[in-house]
């Protein structure tokens, strides 16, 4: 009778390589991508869990505060596997967007919430957990053993080849109009500061040269009657 339970439990809840046909990326010998990326995962792959719902995960982690900073949505899936540093969960996003927009939420929850006994890591499009840690260097260790390794490799001509190439076209023509701008304007910072200080050096010359005299004029160059006898006047007879 019990085994016959079992069994139905089974069918309705089925853990481990029983669930690996549902991932949607499949290597050659059937083995979901996600689960090669675990660390040592020829040693753990009997063991690891191919999750593709929220509930799924509740039933095999509990019910955890960090649940609620994310949702398995757009085709979301995640590995779990056993080390003795901990349960190391890895969720994949098919976009950078939603992993990032998880990341966020899941750093705020785990700040809020305080928890010591989970680490936490984005790693590509991975958001990597370890849950129940039981020493924080070897957990630390773990996360470092997580590699996204992903490429996309066209086997033919890339269809986003011209948006790639608009792409780098307008980055290249941003960066020239800034370095332009910047250019100009260190030019016209430089002028001004020489302008400056060669204006400054010209007032004290003449600064200093005005104490001098004992006497003023106003006529500068000009032909004058040399009245006040600023200008001296040679001896010599201008007519002969």
């Amino acid at each position: 009778m019990f085994s016959l339970l079992a069994f139905f439990l089974v069918l309705i809840f089925p853990k481990g390589p029983d669930t690996w046909h549902k991932s949607q990326e499949l290597s050659e010998d059937g083995i979901p991508v996600i689960i090669k990326h675990l660390p040592d995962w020829k040693s753990v792959k009997d063991e690891a869990v191919l999750i593709k719902t929220k509930q799924e995960l509740k039933e095999i982690l509990g019910d955890r505060k960090v649940f609620e900073a994310f949702d398995f949505i757009a085709g979301a899936e995640a590995a779990l596997a056993t080390y003795p540093a901990g349960k190391l969960l890895i969720i994949e996003y098919n976009t950078p967007q939603l992993s990032i927009e998880a990341d966020e939420q899941i750093k705020q929850k785990l700040s809020e919430v305080g928890d010591k006994k989970t680490l936490y890591r984005r790693i590509g499009n991975y958001n990597v957990f370890v849950f129940d840690v039981m020493d924080e260097k070897e957990a630390i260790a773990l996360l470092d053993e997580v590699k996204y390794e992903k490429f996309v490799k066209w086997l033919g001509e890339d269809p986003f080849a011209r948006e790639k190439i608009e792409r780098a076209y307008g980055i290249f023509i941003g960066q020239m109009l800034l370095s332009t701008i910047l250019a100009i304007l260190l030019g016209l910072g430089t002028s001004a500061v020489l302008g400056v200080c060669v204006g400054m050096v010209v007032f004290h010359f003449r600064e200093k040269q005005r104490k001098s005299w004992t006497k003023f004029s106003d006529a500068g160059g000009m032909v004058r009657l040399n009245l006040d006898e600023l200008q001296e006047v040679s001896e010599r007879k201008l007519l002969f």
